[in-house]
């Protein structure tokens, strides 16, 4: 950034922008606690690089399209539940493999495996067509997940971004059972592969497309109520709520209606229908829970938590600062990185620290410190958001509108606001 107009890409390019993710607050902000953190005194590129180190999910496949693929640290959990479940199975149907059973199985987790990245590669792909920044992809213990930013998200770009993936495991389905055609022994090991590749790929997508959250067709379903009524926290709730009955359903499912047909439950499909139903509802939780938090959001606006602000190089001397409006200190590039508050100007303001450069007062502020909203009159959900993807070490929001500072926002104060409003009775019910 070279002038104030620039700041806000500016900051982005030196990596202390904004990150507005996809997923928004899972929880609602009920307390000014529950925002405030308090800030060391390490530095703002010390803490970044840490914050870059706990960001790494797991182990680097590569990249597609500049975004990088892990296989998540819990990978290998499901990986060995497989070839323990699957391995014995094989050398039953197979008793001429003996322990090469075990290595089938293996190459069966590899390809559930690709199955898994190619599921997220496809929301990966069309989220970057609809202007996300797609930040990773992750094959983990529950299948995997793909994490983005988005500052301008729309029910078309959410419902498009959703059904790509159960497609994309359609479309491994059906190029499995083409090449199932070529193999016309039944005893081949290659069949038994294939046949599982197309039934695990049919499988997933089915069942993905389910309406409820936090499974694909959630997101479908929240998209269209949101298409509806234009109101996103419409859609989190209604999605959330189908995806409790899920949980509830796949439960029923498994226990209750072996039962009602006198059987007993097959304690395998027990556990993993728990299991999974356990996933559903975590998931739908925070779907409702996001739902609320943006009911909340939306009734407090930036303009109300805003203060003034003025920038000066952080070479300047503190004689030369304003004394009325807090300072942000820019850099040589003209990129934000302290504050001054008026509170620490006044103290300042013994003649022997005159001379002092601002540079020695500023505190320093941690990466993603950069709030962009498109208004002073839009709600704070991005300053909320913003506030929670940098964490605890955060004590003031730089906001920007359309390149430009507009002013600085106390995080303790943003909180007590939340709070403030939480403790209202709403003008009108939105969700």
């Amino acid at each position: 950034m070279k002038s104030p107009a620039r700041l806000g890409e500016s900051a982005r390019r030196a990596g202390v922008g904004p990150p507005a993710s996809g997923v928004a607050a899972s929880g609602v902000c009920s307390t000014a606690a529950t925002l405030t953190g308090r800030y060391d005194t390490d530095s703002a590129a010390t803490y970044a690089g840490a914050m870059a180190n706990a960001d790494r999910p797991g182990w680097q496949l590569g990249t597609l399209r500049g975004v990088p693929v892990y296989i998540g640290r819990t990978w290998p959990i499901i990986a060995v539940v497989i070839i323990a479940t699957f391995g014995p199975q094989i050398a039953d149907a197979y008793p001429e493999l003996g322990g090469t059973a075990y290595f089938v199985a293996f190459l069966y987790t590899l390809l559930l495996l690709l199955s898994v990245v190619a599921h997220e590669a496809a929301h990966a792909l069309v989220g970057q067509w609809r202007g996300y920044h797609v930040r990773r992809i992750v094959a983990d213990l529950w299948g995997g997940h793909t994490a983005y930013d988005t500052d301008d998200s729309s029910p078309m770009s959410s419902a498009l971004v959703a059904v790509v993936g159960p497609l994309a495991n359609a479309v491994l389905a059906a190029a499995g059972w083409l090449a199932l055609q070529v193999v016309a022994d039944d005893r081949d090991v290659a069949r038994l592969l294939i046949g599982a590749f197309i039934y695990t790929n049919a499988f997933v997508a089915v069942f993905n497309l389910l309406p409820g959250m936090p499974l694909d067709g959630g997101f479908i379903l929240d998209a269209v109520v949101w298409r509806i009524t234009g109101s996103r926290s419409a859609g989190l709730l209604v999605a959330g709520w189908c995806g409790r009955v899920l949980a509830v359903l796949l439960i029923a499912w498994a226990v209750v209606l072996p039962l009602v047909r006198g059987e007993t439950p097959d304690t395998f499909y027990v556990l993993w229908s728990v299991l999974i139903a356990g996933f559903l509802w975590f998931g739908a939780s925070g779907a409702i829970a996001r739902a609320r938090s943006g009911r909340l959001f939306a009734r407090v606006r930036v303009r109300d938590v805003l203060r003034p602000m003025v920038l000066a190089p952080d070479a300047a001397p503190v004689a030369q600062l304003p004394q009325d409006a807090d300072v942000v200190v820019i850099d040589r590039q003209g990129v934000p990185w302290g504050v001054i508050t008026v509170t620490e100007l006044g103290q300042s303001a013994r003649p022997e620290l005159q001379d002092v450069r601002a540079a020695a007062l500023a505190r320093v502020q941690p990466a993603g410190w950069v709030a962009e909203v498109s208004s002073v009159d839009a709600d704070v959900t991005a300053l909320v958001r913003v506030a929670q993807d940098v964490g605890g070490a955060i004590q003031e929001l730089l906001v920007v509108t359309g390149g430009q500072p507009v002013g600085l926002v106390s995080i303790q104060l943003l909180g007590e606001a939340l709070a403030a409003a939480e403790r209202r009775p709403a003008a009108s019910a939105t969700v």
